[in-house]
């Protein structure tokens, strides 16, 4: 949120795109704190399928929505190519939790390193290959983070990326 904020002049309302479930309710209501400390409105958006994806985003356009942040999930990753074509067309501004997201066209991403967690992954394979219970290994949450902007995205939608912004990003796609 912090970086649409920052990437969106006069931001104010963010969608919250999913397909509802019990963990996207829960994030909606952790991003919704962000969303206050942040002074933005948060709405929930709720995609059902592919086939009701263009009446969301045009419901989101009409109600005020200035940018979109959509909820990883499979829902998301199984209608990527529809959610960036139609994010496109209402020249709405998304951020995606995975580099494939705007690799594939997305504005931007912001989420765990995948390619690093599948080399920890290794190690702990390595180890229960070696014998270790895998009950004995520790949970681990994710330690490397990559921002990915696409700039022809941006420009697509008429959005200039802050200095700022691209200075942090770890990918920018010309």
């Amino acid at each position: 949120l912090e970086l649409l904020k920052e990437s969106v002049p006069k931001l104010t309302r963010v969608a919250f795109l999913t397909r509802r479930g019990t963990t996207s309710e829960q994030r909606f209501k952790e991003a919704e704190l962000a969303a206050k400390g942040l002074a933005l409105r948060l709405q929930f958006l709720e995609g059902k399928s592919a086939d009701d994806l263009e009446s969301v985003f045009d419901a989101a356009k009409r109600s005020g929505v200035q940018a979109v942040l959509a909820h990883p999930s499979t829902f998301i990753v199984t209608n990527r190519a529809r959610i960036i074509e139609l994010a496109a067309k209402h020249r709405l501004p998304v951020i995606y939790a995975g580099a494939e997201n705007a690799e594939a066209g997305g504005l931007m991403s912001y989420g765990p390193d995948i390619v690093d967690n599948y080399r920890r992954a290794a190690v702990y394979v390595d180890k229960i290959l070696k014998g270790t219970k895998p009950a004995d290994l520790p949970v681990q949450q994710p330690m490397k983070f990559e921002l990915v902007v696409n700039l022809k995205t941006a420009k697509q939608i008429g959005l200039t990326i802050p200095p700022t912004v691209l200075a942090r990003a770890d990918k920018v796609i010309r």
